[in-house]
């Protein structure tokens, strides 16, 4: 398995880790300058072993993860009426944003 620090490293050879969560969950507050308040969580996917640190012998490994963003607050006058089914409109939201 092929690990250089600083390179990217060789994923074809490399070995999926099962994992467990071992502490709780992670989330971050943002509170965006036009009011509206946004939780981040990384949320791990796969974890990734690719072989060793040539310099200190310590395995190397490549963490998948995915963000979820969840809008937990928004001043009223950043909102809009929905979009109805069937309704014409020249501005079409795009799909799963509606």
């Amino acid at each position: 398995m092929g690990y250089q620090p600083g390179n990217m490293p060789d994923l074809s050879s490399a070995e999926v880790v099962d994992f467990s969560i071992e502490s709780g969950e992670t989330r971050v507050r943002l509170k965006l300058k036009d009011g509206s308040v946004l939780e981040v969580k990384m949320e791990v996917t796969h974890i990734l072993r690719v072989g060793n640190d040539p310099t200190t012998g310590l395995p190397a490994y490549v963490v998948q993860s995915t963000n979820i963003v969840r809008l937990a607050s928004c001043p009223k006058d950043l909102r809009k009426a929905p979009i109805k089914s069937g309704q014409q409109n020249s501005k079409q939201p795009l799909p799963g944003f509606s």
